[in-house]
């Protein structure tokens, strides 16, 4: 058909493959923002933060909460908000720093800990601990182990002092000895835990239904 003299070309049409190769590029990137801004699934290996988390629990971490940050970067291009007491996260082992491991800060920059027979101080204060479970009565004495007596200790700048709830048996800041004095820096924090989003006890008891879509706190 002839129009205004000339006939209308037909448009080449795209190569598969290059739909193909779109198709890829574009979820890689939309995967890349995902995993760098948005979220990441962890799995609870150990019992050092029960109750409140179980061995087999399925979390989703938020990777935004404080922050948002260059892809393979830990530069901060977008403030949000400082971590909390209480606030269970996810970073970088200070000892291994290939490792990530999730507890709760129970102390924040600038503040002074101590443990006192089991009883965590800040700034000379008791702490209100609504999150800490002891399995053990005894109370290991200072110089066996920083278990039950430990501090004081004061927080760097930009740095965290965290704890397992499972405070008899969890491997947190008071037993890291890394030239940082157990402390998390700010730096280092990945996220912060929000949903349980699966709950696996094991092969015998199944799926732990009551536990899929709870909110960590």
């Amino acid at each position: 058909m002839i129009f205004g003299g000339e006939e209308k070309k037909k448009k080449p049409a795209k190569p598969l493959w290059r739909d193909y190769l779109e198709a890829l590029l574009w979820a890689v990137a939309l995967a890349l923002i995902i995993r760098t801004w948005g979220v990441q699934a962890f799995k609870i290996p150990s019992g050092s933060m029960k109750p409140t988390l179980l061995i087999g629990d399925h979390l989703l971490v938020s990777k935004s909460s404080y922050g948002v940050k260059l892809p393979f970067s830990d530069t901060v291009i977008i403030p949000i908000s400082d971590p909390q007491r209480g606030d269970i996260v996810v970073f970088r082992f200070p000892e291994d720093r290939d490792k990530d491991f999730i507890k709760r800060i129970v102390a924040l920059p600038g503040e002074t800990l101590e443990v006192r027979n089991k009883q965590i101080f800040i700034n000379g204060q008791p702490l209100k601990d609504p999150w800490g479970h002891y399995a053990d009565r005894i109370i290991l004495p200072p110089g066996v182990q920083p278990r039950d007596n430990f501090g004081p200790v004061t927080v760097p700048e930009e740095h965290y002092f965290v704890m397992g709830d499972n405070r008899d048996q969890s491997y947190d800041s008071r037993f890291w000895f890394n030239g940082r004095g157990g402390f998390v820096p700010r730096e280092d924090i990945l996220g912060r835990a929000f949903i349980i989003y699966w709950s696996w006890e094991d092969e015998s008891f199944g799926v732990r239904w009551d536990r899929i879509g709870h909110l960590i706190h």
